[in-house]
């Protein structure tokens, strides 16, 4: 069937390579990153679809014996279970990368993407070296035609340096580039995936390109309704992750703006909160103030929303984003501060305790978490 939907998408003049899949799978998946992406969603992937092979590979030993073992090297709710119902019969962990890349028909990048430390963009821009390397290496390894989906956050057209690695083969291979960004949220990720609000998948708008987008939105079909497959040109797919993590942490960074004028005048934020969020058109989610927000991806993606604004010239939007940040830096100091007063102005010898050092319930991430700001200060 996956012939002939390619066949029913492209002209009659046009020849596009099929990617031929083995009579065992209807489709073999490899995904290469075990990390807080990539082993949830892959593990999700299998549990839902039986007839698809999927085996998550990692350069690290250490994190992929984790995942063949009953101590998961991540917490969250729900996951020992989809993992252990699908492990080995079509779920696999494995640091054999070459062996899982010539096997696949569709490879998912889930690689880390930190923000730079050094030389141009240092402190905004992401670093994309993992997938650059990924790409290098699928490009060295296989030999047959693939997909390659980008799971990894990323900004805006990198898509396009992925391409011109892949395309560098000497073996005239065709790879088709899509972006298929997470937007999962730590603490219910399986839920997330199992019944996703939607899923994004951007391709090329050429006959090739929306075949192998097809091919993609067949895997997810399986479990989740085809109105909720939404599917985009390759940029606004990767666009659209920065753009929604960035209005999550607009909501947390305007609510906490809201609390220290609350605690100026007498006001009730939480009454605030409850008031303005009934109202349909802005809803009651991520309306609770807190000491701020953390964890690896809104600041790092808030920054590279930035980085990007001001690579285009737009000055004045980079400023406007920028400002969520300073926001949220100003509530965590703001924070520290009322309680140092509350000790009279003085920590010395008084014991502190911090409880939930995660930067939200349900999850052991530490990343960026607001605890660990406010016990430096």
């Amino acid at each position: 069937h996956d012939t002939k939907s390619i066949n029913s998408i492209t002209q009659s003049d046009i020849n596009i390579k099929n990617y031929t899949m083995s009579e065992e799978w209807d489709v073999q998946i490899c995904c290469m990153g075990a990390g807080y992406v990539g082993g949830p969603t892959m593990a999700v992937i299998a549990k839902m679809c039986p007839k698809v092979r999927v085996c998550v590979v990692d350069l690290n030993q250490k994190q992929i014996d984790g995942w063949n073992s009953e101590d998961l090297p991540i917490y969250e709710p729900k996951l020992l279970d989809v993992v252990k119902c699908s492990r080995g019969r079509n779920l696999f962990f494995s640091t054999d990368i070459e062996a899982e890349i010539k096997r696949a028909d569709i490879i998912f990048i889930s690689v880390n993407t930190p923000t730079k430390t050094q030389g141009i963009g240092a402190g905004r821009a992401a670093n994309i070296k993992n997938c650059e390397l990924c790409a290098r290496t699928i490009a060295r390894i296989s030999t047959s035609d693939k997909i390659i989906v980008e799971k990894s956050t990323v900004p805006v057209r990198t898509a396009t340096t992925i391409r011109r690695v892949l395309e560098c083969n000497d073996k005239g291979l065709n790879f088709q580039v899509l972006s298929n960004p997470e937007f999962l949220a730590e603490g219910t990720a399986v839920d997330d995936l199992e019944s996703p609000d939607r899923v994004l998948i951007g391709g090329s708008q050429t006959p090739e390109g929306i075949a192998a987008a097809e091919k993609l939105v067949s895997v997810y079909a399986r479990w989740i309704d085809r109105s909720r497959i939404l599917t985009t040109n390759l940029w606004s797919s990767e666009c659209a992750k920065l753009v929604a993590n960035a209005f999550l942490a607009q909501r947390v960074s305007s609510i906490n703006s809201i609390s220290a004028l609350c605690e100026a005048t007498g006001a009730d934020v939480n009454e605030i909160s409850r008031a303005v969020g009934m109202d349909d058109r802005i809803g009651k989610k991520f309306l609770q103030s807190s000491v701020g927000f953390g964890g690896s991806c809104f600041q790092k993606d808030i920054l590279n929303l930035v980085y990007l604004c001001d690579t285009y010239g737009l000055k004045e939007c980079a400023d406007y984003w920028n400002q969520v940040i300073l926001m949220n830096d100003f509530q965590k100091k703001r924070f520290s501060t009322l309680m140092v007063s509350s000790m009279f102005n003085t920590i010395t010898s008084k014991k502190i305790a911090v409880l939930g050092y995660a930067f939200k319930k349900d999850t052991g991430d530490v990343r960026e978490t607001p605890a660990m700001f406010i016990c430096r200060d």
